[in-house]
């Protein structure tokens, strides 16, 4: 088995050339922003929710292997996911600080929105916002200068989206 189900950066295309990905819907996961205390930023991590059901890319290893991926996915454990031949990537609980609130870095969020609106449209975009929990962390715009190491390039209408969503947060 070689395929992984990506839920943030990794449903935009631009940010991986991981071989035959195609958009996937999985039951029994809810993604939610996480701290940490190896990180700085809070990032997406899933945990298991037996009434939702997650939109996200799955795709295969087999041309880079696990060992690139476990490594672009520092700080989470991978897990296979039930009734699927696939894997996730779940935040490792001995580095989650659920005391602590780190920003979510509007780049990195940028990077995702892009990836949802590309292969789900804009109820894709829609869905993400409504059941990704974990919004009370604040928002930190570096747009500028972004701090996200695979940031994308946005169109005006995808900041456009992003900033709309924002709002209504």
């Amino acid at each position: 088995m070689s395929d992984f189900f990506g839920y943030g950066s990794l449903v935009n295309l631009h940010t991986h050339t991981y071989v035959n990905p195609r958009p996937t819907k999985i039951k029994g996961w809810k993604r939610i922003w996480v701290s940490s205390n190896i990180h700085d930023i809070a990032f997406l991590s899933v945990e298991t929710c037996n009434s939702t059901q997650l939109q996200g890319m799955r795709a295969s290893t087999e041309n880079i292997g696990w060992d690139a991926l476990d490594l672009r996915e520092t700080g989470y454990n991978r897990q296979q996911v039930d009734n699927h031949d696939m894997q996730i990537y779940v935040g490792d609980p001995k580095y989650i600080n659920t005391s602590i609130k780190n920003p979510i870095l509007l780049s990195y969020l940028d990077c995702v929105i892009q990836g949802y609106y590309k292969h789900f449209g804009e109820d894709g975009v829609i869905d993400f916002f409504s059941s990704t929990k974990g919004w009370d962390h604040p928002i930190f715009n570096d747009r500028s200068s972004p701090k996200y190491p695979r940031a994308t390039k946005l169109s005006k209408y995808e900041f456009e989206l992003v900033d709309a969503h924002i709002q209504k947060l």
